[in-house]
Parts: structure tokens; sequence; C-alpha cells
């Protein structure tokens, strides 16, 4: 992570116009018969300034928003601050890696975790000699 990435709260003091506030998302999980759904509120988050990545049984998340300011506009009064969002899960073993999918609809991601898939069982023949 670049060191001007700083973690903060929303109600710490503004930082540096220099300096980008990171935030941790709300998020919801449940349950399904095939597995874990997450639900992560994202707003001003697109596809395009999203990265959701997989590595070594952890679920890394990192939104980027810009400030919807204009560039000749001059900001009068701002009720909510502007920053990135940061959020890590560690999976466990029973998630299948390589099926994990996702979907971002109107600033909602949804990660859709699923089991991995074991084997029936079944009855192993014994040979004699």
């Amino acid at each position: 992570m670049s060191q001007d990435l700083v973690p903060v709260t929303q109600t710490a003091p503004a930082p540096p116009p220099e300096r980008q506030l990171v935030f941790t998302p709300p998020i919801d999980i449940f349950e399904t018969d095939a597995g874990l759904v997450l639900l992560a509120d994202l707003p001003g988050v697109t596809s395009e300034t999203l990265e959701l990545q997989v590595q070594d049984n952890k679920l890394t998340l990192f939104g980027r928003v810009s400030p919807q300011v204009p560039a000749e506009a001059r900001l009068l009064h701002q009720e909510y601050q502007v920053g990135h969002f940061l959020r890590s899960f560690i999976l466990s073993d029973e998630v299948d890696h390589e099926r994990i999918s996702a979907r971002l609809n109107q600033g909602v991601l949804e990660v859709v975790l699923p089991r991995v898939q074991r084997g029936e069982p079944r009855r192993i023949p014994i040979a004699t000699d």
C-alpha cells in the first residue's frame, strides 16, 4: 500500500489534501446452501476502480473513489468525506477459490464464496490375492 494511504475512521479530522482517506466498508455476510455471500457497500466505486483478489486464503477488496467536484468548481459544503475502501478476510479451506464470483451493482459489491465440492462417498472394492 502506498504511503499516501492512511487508515482512518469517518470521525477523524480531515487530512492534508495530498493524502487520501481509506475507509473500512460496511459488510454483510450470509450463508446459503452453496456457500457464503458477502455484500459490501462501496459508494462511488466502479468496476474499473475496484480490485478484488484472493491470495493465500486471503480475500482483499480495494475500491478507489475520486471526489465528484468538477475541477473548475469550489467546494462550499461537504457532509461526508470521500476516500478509498479497503477490506480483507481470511478464507477457510472450505471456500473454492476457483469458483468465487463477484458483481457490482449501484455501489454494492456481491461476492459469492462457494464451498469446495466434495466427492460423494463411494465404496472401494477390495481385491484378493
